[in-house]
Protein backbone atom coordinates (compact mmCIF):
# COMPACT_ATOMS: atom_id res chain seq x y z
CA UNK A 1 0.00 0.00 0.00
CA UNK A 2 1.88 3.42 -1.48
CA UNK A 3 0.81 5.68 1.63
CA UNK A 4 3.24 8.48 2.82
CA UNK A 5 2.73 7.73 6.32
CA UNK A 6 2.51 4.19 6.83
CA UNK A 7 6.27 3.67 7.17
CA UNK A 8 6.07 5.73 9.94
CA UNK A 9 3.97 2.59 11.93
CA UNK A 10 6.85 -0.15 11.26
CA UNK A 11 10.42 -0.03 12.42
CA UNK A 12 12.87 -2.72 13.40
CA UNK A 13 11.18 -5.29 12.35
CA UNK A 14 8.15 -4.71 14.52
CA UNK A 15 5.18 -2.38 14.17
CA UNK A 16 5.10 0.64 16.07
CA UNK A 17 3.03 3.67 17.27
CA UNK A 18 3.72 6.48 15.10
CA UNK A 19 2.95 9.95 17.03
CA UNK A 20 0.06 12.13 16.32
CA UNK A 21 0.79 14.82 13.54
CA UNK A 22 -0.36 17.51 15.84
CA UNK A 23 -0.66 18.77 19.81
CA UNK A 24 -3.16 16.44 22.10
CA UNK A 25 -5.49 19.88 21.71
CA UNK A 26 -5.10 21.03 17.98
CA UNK A 27 -8.50 19.46 17.55
CA UNK A 28 -10.23 20.91 20.14
CA UNK A 29 -13.39 21.53 20.27
CA UNK A 30 -14.07 18.95 17.46
CA UNK A 31 -12.07 16.14 19.63
CA UNK A 32 -11.01 16.90 23.14
CA UNK A 33 -7.73 16.19 24.26
CA UNK A 34 -8.78 13.55 26.76
CA UNK A 35 -10.50 11.73 23.39
CA UNK A 36 -7.20 12.10 21.76
CA UNK A 37 -5.14 10.51 24.15
CA UNK A 38 -6.83 7.87 24.93
CA UNK A 39 -7.74 6.85 21.16
CA UNK A 40 -3.88 6.93 20.29
CA UNK A 41 -2.04 5.85 23.34
CA UNK A 42 -4.33 3.23 23.97
CA UNK A 43 -6.37 1.98 21.45
CA UNK A 44 -4.33 2.72 18.72
CA UNK A 45 -1.93 1.23 20.88
CA UNK A 46 -3.15 -1.75 21.11
CA UNK A 47 -3.83 -2.69 17.68
CA UNK A 48 -0.25 -2.36 18.06
CA UNK A 49 0.55 -4.43 20.12
CA UNK A 50 -1.77 -7.22 18.75
CA UNK A 51 -0.34 -7.24 15.52
CA UNK A 52 3.04 -7.79 16.79
CA UNK A 53 1.79 -10.88 19.01
CA UNK A 54 -0.61 -12.48 15.67
CA UNK A 55 2.75 -11.60 13.50
CA UNK A 56 5.05 -13.19 15.54
CA UNK A 57 2.83 -16.10 16.26
CA UNK A 58 2.48 -16.82 12.60
CA UNK A 59 5.63 -16.53 12.19
CA UNK A 60 6.52 -18.99 14.58
CA UNK A 61 4.31 -21.47 13.04
CA UNK A 62 6.25 -20.86 9.79
CA UNK A 63 9.30 -22.01 11.48
CA UNK A 64 7.65 -25.13 13.32
CA UNK A 65 8.10 -23.36 16.42
CA UNK A 66 4.08 -22.88 17.21
CA UNK A 67 1.28 -25.42 16.73
CA UNK A 68 -0.20 -24.84 13.04
CA UNK A 69 -3.79 -25.49 14.10
CA UNK A 70 -3.17 -21.91 16.11
CA UNK A 71 -2.59 -20.22 12.21
CA UNK A 72 -6.29 -19.46 11.50
CA UNK A 73 -7.01 -17.59 14.96
CA UNK A 74 -3.75 -15.43 14.33
CA UNK A 75 -4.18 -14.66 11.04
CA UNK A 76 -7.95 -13.27 11.80
CA UNK A 77 -6.11 -11.50 14.78
CA UNK A 78 -3.59 -9.78 12.62
CA UNK A 79 -6.27 -8.65 10.05
CA UNK A 80 -7.97 -7.03 12.71
CA UNK A 81 -5.12 -5.10 14.44
CA UNK A 82 -2.74 -4.60 11.65
CA UNK A 83 -5.91 -2.79 9.78
CA UNK A 84 -6.87 -0.91 12.59
CA UNK A 85 -2.77 -0.06 13.05
CA UNK A 86 -3.44 1.11 9.40
CA UNK A 87 -6.43 2.91 9.58
CA UNK A 88 -5.81 4.77 12.68
CA UNK A 89 -2.44 5.82 10.99
CA UNK A 90 -4.50 7.25 8.48
CA UNK A 91 -7.25 8.52 10.35
CA UNK A 92 -4.88 10.82 12.58
CA UNK A 93 -3.61 12.33 8.93
CA UNK A 94 -7.22 12.31 7.91
CA UNK A 95 -7.78 15.55 10.08
CA UNK A 96 -6.55 18.79 10.47
CA UNK A 97 -7.13 21.90 13.19
CA UNK A 98 -7.55 23.94 10.17
CA UNK A 99 -10.59 23.66 8.12
CA UNK A 100 -9.38 23.93 4.72
CA UNK A 101 -12.29 24.05 2.25
CA UNK A 102 -13.23 22.43 -0.55
CA UNK A 103 -10.20 20.29 -2.56
CA UNK A 104 -9.12 21.16 -6.28
CA UNK A 105 -7.08 19.82 -8.62
CA UNK A 106 -6.74 16.24 -9.97
CA UNK A 107 -8.50 15.86 -6.93
CA UNK A 108 -11.79 17.86 -7.21
CA UNK A 109 -11.89 16.57 -11.19
CA UNK A 110 -11.55 12.85 -9.46
CA UNK A 111 -14.74 13.59 -7.41
CA UNK A 112 -16.99 15.12 -9.85
CA UNK A 113 -16.37 12.26 -12.06
CA UNK A 114 -16.80 9.48 -9.53
CA UNK A 115 -19.81 11.16 -7.76
CA UNK A 116 -20.94 14.38 -9.70
CA UNK A 117 -19.67 16.96 -7.63
CA UNK A 118 -18.18 17.84 -4.44
CA UNK A 119 -21.22 18.04 -2.42
CA UNK A 120 -22.63 14.57 -3.69
CA UNK A 121 -19.62 13.01 -2.16
CA UNK A 122 -19.91 14.97 0.83
CA UNK A 123 -23.70 13.82 0.91
CA UNK A 124 -22.72 10.57 0.44
CA UNK A 125 -19.85 10.05 2.75
CA UNK A 126 -21.78 11.46 5.66
CA UNK A 127 -24.59 8.67 4.72
CA UNK A 128 -22.34 6.13 4.92
CA UNK A 129 -20.25 7.44 7.86
CA UNK A 130 -23.74 7.84 9.81
CA UNK A 131 -25.31 4.47 8.60
CA UNK A 132 -22.49 2.21 9.28
CA UNK A 133 -23.70 -0.29 12.17
CA UNK A 134 -22.07 -0.74 15.06
CA UNK A 135 -18.61 -0.28 15.32
CA UNK A 136 -16.62 0.61 11.64
CA UNK A 137 -15.19 3.19 9.51
CA UNK A 138 -15.91 5.41 6.51
CA UNK A 139 -13.81 5.13 3.94
CA UNK A 140 -12.66 6.48 0.93
CA UNK A 141 -10.28 4.88 -1.31
CA UNK A 142 -8.99 4.86 -5.13
CA UNK A 143 -10.59 1.81 -6.83
CA UNK A 144 -7.65 -0.45 -8.19
CA UNK A 145 -9.89 -1.49 -11.03
CA UNK A 146 -11.67 1.82 -12.52
CA UNK A 147 -9.04 4.26 -11.05
CA UNK A 148 -12.29 6.45 -9.67
CA UNK A 149 -12.74 7.50 -6.13
CA UNK A 150 -15.02 4.52 -4.20
CA UNK A 151 -16.59 5.11 -0.63
CA UNK A 152 -17.10 2.60 1.91
CA UNK A 153 -18.34 1.65 5.48
CA UNK A 154 -16.34 -1.26 6.80
CA UNK A 155 -17.44 -2.54 9.57
CA UNK A 156 -14.36 -4.09 12.24
CA UNK A 157 -10.83 -2.49 10.51
CA UNK A 158 -11.46 -5.55 7.54
CA UNK A 159 -14.78 -6.52 6.80
CA UNK A 160 -16.63 -5.33 3.53
CA UNK A 161 -13.12 -3.88 2.36
CA UNK A 162 -12.32 -4.65 -1.63
CA UNK A 163 -9.23 -5.74 -1.97
CA UNK A 164 -6.44 -3.71 -3.77
CA UNK A 165 -8.88 -0.46 -2.76
CA UNK A 166 -6.01 2.45 -1.81
CA UNK A 167 -7.65 4.49 1.43
CA UNK A 168 -7.03 8.17 1.26
CA UNK A 169 -9.52 9.13 3.25
CA UNK A 170 -11.01 7.19 6.85
CA UNK A 171 -13.28 8.56 9.64
CA UNK A 172 -14.04 6.35 12.49
CA UNK A 173 -16.75 6.04 13.85
CA UNK A 174 -16.09 3.14 16.91
CA UNK A 175 -18.00 4.93 20.19
CA UNK A 176 -14.10 5.60 21.36
CA UNK A 177 -13.35 7.99 18.42
CA UNK A 178 -16.02 10.55 19.67
CA UNK A 179 -18.05 9.74 22.95
CA UNK A 180 -16.33 11.65 25.05
CA UNK A 181 -17.67 14.73 23.53
CA UNK A 182 -20.14 13.91 21.04
CA UNK A 183 -22.26 11.22 23.90
CA UNK A 184 -24.04 9.47 21.05
CA UNK A 185 -24.37 11.93 18.64
CA UNK A 186 -22.51 10.46 15.67
CA UNK A 187 -24.74 12.24 13.34
CA UNK A 188 -22.87 15.85 15.21
CA UNK A 189 -19.38 14.40 15.35
CA UNK A 190 -19.22 13.23 11.72
CA UNK A 191 -20.69 16.60 10.45
CA UNK A 192 -18.15 17.86 12.17
CA UNK A 193 -14.78 15.33 11.08
CA UNK A 194 -16.12 16.81 7.23
CA UNK A 195 -15.46 20.11 8.15
CA UNK A 196 -11.77 19.31 9.20
CA UNK A 197 -10.93 16.75 6.53
CA UNK A 198 -7.10 17.52 5.88
CA UNK A 199 -7.53 17.84 2.21
CA UNK A 200 -4.04 18.72 0.86
CA UNK A 201 -3.35 15.37 2.88
CA UNK A 202 -5.39 13.46 1.11
CA UNK A 203 -4.85 15.29 -2.30
CA UNK A 204 -1.56 14.04 -2.18
CA UNK A 205 -2.26 9.83 -1.26
CA UNK A 206 -4.54 10.09 -4.43
CA UNK A 207 -1.79 11.47 -6.80
CA UNK A 208 0.62 8.40 -5.32
CA UNK A 209 -2.20 5.79 -5.21
CA UNK A 210 -2.68 6.50 -8.95
CA UNK A 211 0.80 5.90 -9.71
CA UNK A 212 0.71 2.19 -8.42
Amino acid sequence: MNHIFLTHGFADGHYVLPPLPYDETALEPFIGAETLILHHDKHHASYVAGANAAADTLRAIACGNAPAELSSCAMQKLAFNLGGHVLHTLYWHSMTPRAEGAPHGLLAELMRASFGSYEAFCNLFTSVCEGVQGSGWGVLGVDPVSHKLLVLGISRHQDVLVPGLLPVLVCDVWEHAYYLTWRNNRKGYVAAFMQHINWPTVALMVEKALTV
